[in-house]
């Protein structure tokens, strides 16, 4: 029933901790999920810097940020300046490329607050890795809901249970919020024997869950088998993010490029080292520089170097 279980592993990003579950040595991706971060759960001080990503580039990716407490600003280099908040949806399609910042707005700055959510890369297919690069915010009412008996449960991308979101994916896949009251039961998005996705995955961001016979705890990623049905139970109060799809081949992770050629990323390096990748108009007065790190020819997902420099 289980495949794999990947422990969220804790990088401080600068006084500010995210748990990072993909890539994985043993497991690069699922479905065309290639980096999944849980950001916090975080109380910043009033004054401190909080989230201040400065521009950085990204090429053949789509970037999913959704929240569960707090709020982060968003700017791109296609003109998007976006607050997100809980329940909302930022969807950032990098194509050929796109430059974005990430802060705490200012005045958040001075009151402090709570940070808590996830951010999720999704590769893109071959065939929309050159494409335009895109923004998109979705508020609570592009992401259908369903609500009983102690489960809350949100579709934040793809399709699922007879539903789609709003968000522009590219590929087959699901993302699902659930919280789950003590003991309720329910089950993921049917697997490949059941014509369902071929690959599917939850990551408990808190509580602790049941799967089968086992228990399983915040900070863990659970991989299903491609044909399991399981039931889930809420051992406690929960939070699970529900994702998969299918594989969209194999793909290359480098800082914050993701393609299917090498060629691309090094192209994209040597554009980002050369200034020939606009800074965000409402944010250009400082940027990430490209990491002073050689270029791995194979995936190598055991030494993806360097760390992406993105927090969320």
């Amino acid at each position: 029933m289980i495949e794999m279980v990947i422990d969220a592993r804790r990088k401080d990003l600068g006084g500010f901790e995210v748990g990072r579950v993909l890539p994985f040595h043993a497991r690069r991706m699922v479905g065309p999920f290639i980096f999944l971060d849980q950001m916090g759960p975080a109380e910043f001080a009033p004054g401190s810097e909080a989230i201040n990503v400065r521009p950085h580039p990204h090429i053949g990716l789509s970037t999913l940020t959704y929240l569960f407490e707090g709020e982060i600003m968003h700017r791109d280099n296609t003109g998007a300046v976006q607050a997100i908040r809980p329940g909302e949806v930022n969807w950032m399609t990098a194509g050929r490329g796109i430059v974005h910042s990430e802060r705490t707005d200012p005045l958040k700055k001075s009151t402090g607050g709570p940070m808590h959510g996830m951010q999720a890369w999704i590769a893109l297919p071959t065939e929309h890795e050159d494409g335009d690069p895109s923004f998109h915010h979705l508020g609570e009412d592009g992401q259908p809901v369903y609500e009983n008996g102690g489960l809350f449960a949100r579709l934040v991308a793809g399709e699922a249970y007879g539903a789609k979101a709003a968000a522009p994916a590219s590929s087959p896949l699901f993302y699902v919020h659930w919280e789950l009251a003590e003991g309720v039961r329910t089950a993921p998005p049917p697997g490949k024997g059941a014509g369902g996705y071929s690959e599917r995955a939850l990551y408990i961001a808190k509580g602790e869950i049941e799967v089968g016979d086992r228990a399983f705890h915040e900070g863990q990623m659970v991989v299903l088998e491609p044909t399991a049905e399981p039931t889930i139970k809420a051992l406690k109060p929960s939070t699970v993010m529900v994702m998969g799809g299918e594989p969209v081949g194999q793909r290359l992770i480098w800082w914050n490029f993701v393609s299917s050629s090498q060629d691309k990323i090094d192209a994209a390096k040597a554009d980002w080292k050369a200034g020939r990748m606009a800074l965000p108009t409402e944010d250009d007065v400082e940027f990430i520089p490209l990491p002073d790190v050689p270029s791995t020819p194979e995936p190598a997902p055991d030494t993806v170097k360097p760390e992406p420099t993105h927090p969320v």
